[in-house]
């Protein structure tokens, strides 16, 4: 019977099950890829209680973000508006304004609640 995870322990052995069973060739709708989903869910959110990740620095995340998308420095300038106020923004001279942060979010898909931390 598959049990909330409370301890690191629990935690370990929740790993390891997950492990074993992705080394069979489990089938869709099968108990076997049930389990893989339920101790996935588990594990996830104690890995979020007990491991958190901190949000990335929003600079970061745009200069990341464009990295991944092979953009150049003019396409973000034409994301936020002149040439002068992307440097501003990309050096931490300038916070970005609210309509960056929505123009940002919905061109280059990065979460507003990272974007809107103080840097």
């Amino acid at each position: 019977m598959i049990k909330p995870i409370k301890s690191n322990s629990q935690y370990e052995a929740a790993l390891s099950r997950i492990y074993l069973l992705m080394q069979k060739d489990v089938r869709a709708n099968s108990p076997e890829s049930d389990e893989i989903e339920v101790l996935s869910v588990l594990v996830k959110e104690y890995e979020n209680v007990h491991f958190p990740m901190p949000k990335p620095n929003p600079l970061e995340a745009i200069k990341f973000r464009m990295e991944q998308k092979g953009m150049t420095e003019g396409e973000l300038s034409e994301i936020l508006g002149h040439r002068s106020r992307k440097s501003e923004i990309l050096s931490g001279k300038r916070k970005l304004s609210l309509s960056m942060i929505r123009k940002l979010n919905e061109i280059l898909n990065i979460p507003a609640e990272v974007l809107i931390q103080s840097y």
